[in-house]
């Protein structure tokens, strides 16, 4: 398996409309799958709206979905993906001025003992494993003075990107059964609640999508906590610092 087979899909299909609360209230932006507003979650959450949104990437974004994304004010844009998919699907700018980090989940030097995984419930434990230092590097980024509101995306914003917005969303307080409704909202954003549909990636290669379960983010929450104490454990276990969580909490959540 492949970095783009985890979660890519071709060409946008239209966004659903919002049916849901602040957290996983779907934007509508011509060429851009499964955005929407990772704040606003009910209950213990602090995430205020408007801070993250979170999405699949900006590859097929058109000029007029640019200016919707403008009207947004992102000033960053945080990429997941590998240095591979951004070669064959780069994101589109159409003369928006945010600034964009590539912060790939998946270190090109990565162990060698250890073989992409053949399954989605494989993929949720090595996801974990080794998304720590891009999970540092955005929460680094988000307390950067100027940062918000920002933009986190991988290929369509189901994998990577749910796992890297439900730490975010437990550092802010929000509970699992909280964090789990909003990561399941991208089965709506991405036609998916009919289960699997098949695709043909930027290499012609024919692939399946599969939807997204609340036991494959147990199954990342619990290695989480079961290696590091807690999902607070696992950010600073990255070099991330108490004060610099302290931080984030307050400008994401003020």
């Amino acid at each position: 398996m492949t970095d783009r087979e985890f979660d890519s899909v071709p060409a946008p299909a239209p966004q659903a409309a919002a049916t849901h609360r602040g957290a996983g209230a779907f934007v509508t932006v011509p060429g851009v799958r499964n955005l929407r507003d990772a704040g606003g979650v009910d209950g213990t959450g602090g995430l205020r709206p408007g801070r993250i949104y979170r999405s699949g990437s900006l590859h097929t974004l058109t000029p007029e979905g640019a200016q919707q994304l403008k009207a947004l004010g992102l000033r960053t844009v945080v990429d997941l993906r590998s240095a591979a998919e951004l070669d064959n699907w780069p994101d589109r700018r159409h003369g928006l001025d945010h600034e964009t980090l590539h912060l790939p989940t998946f270190p090109a030097d990565r162990e060698s003992d250890q073989p992409w995984p053949d399954n989605q419930a494989d993929l949720y434990l090595y996801l974990p494993r080794y998304a720590g230092p891009s999970v540092a590097a955005t929460v680094r980024r988000l307390i950067t003075p100027g940062a918000l509101p920002a933009l986190i995306h991988c290929a369509v914003g189901k994998d990577r990107t749910g796992l890297t917005i439900a730490v975010l969303q437990a550092l802010l307080g929000a509970t699992d059964a909280e964090i789990t409704a909003d990561f399941l909202l991208s089965n709506t954003g991405l036609d998916l609640l009919d289960g699997p549909t098949p695709y043909v990636d930027e290499t012609g290669t024919e692939r399946t999508s599969r939807p997204v379960t609340a036991a494959l983010l147990h199954s990342s929450l619990t290695w989480i906590r079961e290696t590091h104490g807690s999902v607070e454990g696992y950010v600073l276990a990255q070099g991330v610092t108490a004060a610099e969580l302290a931080e984030l909490r307050a400008v994401l959540s003020d």
